[in-house]
């Protein structure tokens, strides 16, 4: 199965936090799963990190692409068709990252791996 990460699941995952659900850490940890993470999501990363809201024991570049790395984790770039996606999407949230990967999913037609209630209030199904 393929699954998109939220940028928390990603962190929280690779970091081995504790606080993934059963469900998303089995989805993290089955080899068989194809796991994505959009560039939308490592933008947001870097921004949190350049605004002191995020601390990583390393600088964000080296860290994203050693940790994407090293848990087989494939970037989905943010194609046309997903911005375009956008216009059909109810303004129920207004984050853009996470409105991006909603469309993302949508388009894809992939689960998020997401503990964020407002994903609920789309069409997408959840992994939490």
């Amino acid at each position: 199965m393929k699954c998109l990460l939220d940028a928390h699941a990603f962190l929280w995952a690779v970091s081995r936090d504790g606080r993934l659900s059963t469900a998303a850490e089995a989805a993290f940890i089955d080899s068989r799963n194809e796991l994505l993470l959009s560039a939308a999501s490592i933008w947001e990363i870097l921004v949190k990190v350049q605004i002191g809201k995020l601390l990583l024991p390393l600088p964000a570049g080296s860290y994203m692409r050693r940790q994407l790395a090293a848990n087989q984790v494939q970037v989905l770039p943010v194609r046309f068709e997903h911005v375009l996606r956008l216009e059909q999407l109810p303004l129920h949230h207004r984050d853009p990252f996470d409105r991006i990967l909603v469309a993302q999913a949508l388009e894809e037609k992939l689960p998020i791996v997401s503990c964020d209630p407002w994903f609920a209030k789309y069409p997408v199904k959840m992994i939490w």
